[in-house]
């Protein structure tokens, strides 16, 4: 079944669409998934919530925006890191204390994060599309650099070669210090 009729079928309210999204995006929201999350069962929750997110959510997929593998995977990282970070803060998290700090950032640090985050956009589009895929893979889906190796053909010691070299453009080009 192709993208197009899945979404067809999602928006429509066919549950066959819902079917259809497993077999045909399953593997990839599992690969997206899985170095998140270690634990299978949490993997196995994270890909129903997808699909429940991929259900309600469908009418705002834009295709003039991006792909629809775009959209999915994006929003099958995010829901893999919140589980994640749920995770850990519920992991030794028994109870509130007063002094804690509200997490939550001020209007100020969101606009300095957004204009931070542009500013990296802007850099990394800089990079050339292997070295894009390459910074991608490690530090946005957060693959092991083992498994990026095995994937890619080539040793770790060259992925991680090619991770310093990505590291050390992107601070001189943010206006970082270059350490060597």
């Amino acid at each position: 079944m192709q993208e197009n009729e899945i979404i067809t079928l999602i928006r429509d309210r066919d549950e066959r669409g819902a079917k259809a999204l497993l077999e045909h995006d399953g593997p990839l929201m599992r690969y997206i998934i899985a170095p998140i999350l270690p634990d299978p069962r949490d993997r196995e929750d994270c890909l129903s919530e997808v699909a429940m997110r991929v259900w309600e959510k469908i009418e705002t997929f834009d295709p003039e925006r991006g792909s629809w593998r775009t959209w999915l995977t994006v929003l099958t990282r995010n829901a893999a890191l919140n589980r994640a970070r749920h995770n850990r803060r519920h992991a030794d998290d028994t109870e509130l204390r007063p002094d804690q700090a509200d997490p939550t950032p001020t209007p100020e640090e969101s606009i300095l994060q957004k204009e931070r985050r542009d500013l990296l956009n802007r850099v990394l589009r800089t990079l050339t599309a292997k070295d894009q895929a390459l910074f991608f893979r490690k530090y946005y889906y957060l693959q092991s650099t083992s498994q990026i190796a095995a994937e890619l053909g080539t040793t770790e010691r060259a992925v991680e070669g090619r991770l310093y070299r990505i590291k050390k453009h992107l601070r001189k080009e943010l206006g970082g210090e270059e350490h060597a």
